[in-house]
């Protein structure tokens, strides 16, 4: 019997030893949903009931943000655009700046005091703005869900507000708040200069703003996201960090109280950071395939994509690249067409597979110039 206690320990201390597969952890969170992905390559580190449609309350504002950049990267307003409150933005309560109807602030005020303060007016100020309703702009949200893949949402708002009976079936889910702040933070990262407010004022420093979410400025690398509290949906949060070159989004929702969604995403964060890197695998050198026909003789092969992996962190001394490429391609050669792969494994697990593609195009030979280089190589011999 000892010597079965024994082997029994042992067998517990090696299975504990082990490195955990993506999403195996338990960890615990004291939120009726969550999740935690890897920015660069949206992989799932941990997730709990995440595709549970539920309220989100103002982490609604996270796709009107994504909507408000895209118009301004797109041109289609600008940062200090003049934008003059309607008598329904002004209307707006909850967290707020205090509108009033007529009031003028440009584009990059208004966002700012959205993404610091959660401003509900300021929202529905931008939305009517950018759509000319509030309507409008919330079907673009539920389009622009669609597009990002958002099965489990649907929005009535822009805000998140759920005090009326036409915001009962204002829902999305953990993996979809994921989505769109993926989105959001990796597509347009200049919302970070004012996600990562602290404080800050507007009406030329008459009025102060102070960000919602505590983790800007007590945790290490955050860079944002959202907060958003009512009674019904509770206490929630999207929360986003970089470490080493590595961001993290961690997401709750219906939290009892605003210390336990901190707690939670923290708790997220932390573990992310613990556990997993993000490595970029580089070629050894430059790699060519040759090429038939061509006005050059070869073409360089790259990477598809910066080739980000995310791996366990036990892995990262273990990590190997494989390099297959085509023994040729005849021209006409264009950029970014498949030349090949590069495997990046672990032991024997394949960690990734990334296309190498074209780094230039490469045109084919005229019947003139194929002439010219078979009559050049009968006479140099």
């Amino acid at each position: 019997m000892k010597r079965l206690g024994i082997f029994c320990l042992v067998i517990v201390m090696v299975v504990g030893c082990l490195p955990l597969s993506v999403g195996a952890v338990e960890l615990d969170i004291p939120a009726k949903a969550a999740i935690l992905i890897d920015a660069a390559t949206g992989t799932v580190l941990y997730e709990q009931n995440a595709h549970t449609p539920l309220p989100p309350a103002s982490v609604t504002k996270v796709m009107t943000m994504l909507l408000i950049m895209e118009a301004i990267d797109d041109g289609r307003i600008g940062w200090e655009d003049t934008v003059t409150a309607s008598a329904t933005a002004a209307a707006k309560g909850g967290s707020q700046i205090y509108l009033k109807e007529g009031e003028t602030m440009s584009v990059s005020t208004l966002l700012k005091s959205v993404a610091v303060s959660s401003a509900n007016d300021a929202a529905c100020a931008l939305a009517e703005h950018i759509a000319g309703s509030e309507t409008a702009f919330v079907n673009a949200m539920n389009q622009r869900a669609k597009e990002l893949g958002m099965n489990e949402t649907n929005f009535v708002n822009c805000t998140g507000l759920d005090d009326d009976e036409t915001a009962q079936n204002h829902r999305t889910s953990a993996y979809d708040i994921a989505l769109m702040s993926r989105e959001l933070l990796v597509k347009h990262p200049d919302i970070k200069k004012f996600t990562t407010i602290w404080m800050d004022t507007v009406r030329d420093g008459s009025f102060g703003l102070s960000n919602t979410n505590k983790l800007v400025r007590f945790y290490q690398g955050a860079t944002g996201l959202k907060t958003g509290y009512t009674s019904q949906a509770g206490f929630c949060l999207s929360a986003s960090a970089e470490r080493d070159g590595m961001e993290l989004i961690a997401v709750v929702l219906g939290c009892d109280t605003s210390a336990e969604r901190f707690a939670a995403c923290k708790s997220m964060l932390d573990h992310g950071f613990a556990s997993y890197a993000l490595i970029a695998p580089k070629l050894d050198s430059q790699v060519a395939v040759p090429v038939k026909l061509g006005t050059q003789q070869q073409v360089q092969a790259v990477p598809a994509s910066d080739g980000s992996v995310l791996i366990d962190k036990s892995q990262k001394n273990t990590v190997n690249v494989k390099v297959e490429l085509s023994d040729g391609v005849e021209a006409p050669v264009s950029q970014g067409q498949r030349l090949g792969t590069m495997t990046v494994t672990s032991g024997e697990q394949i960690l990734a597979e990334i296309p190498l593609v074209a780094a230039q195009p490469v045109a084919r030979l005229s019947w003139g110039q194929i002439f010219v280089r078979m009559l050049r190589s009968i006479c140099l011999g």
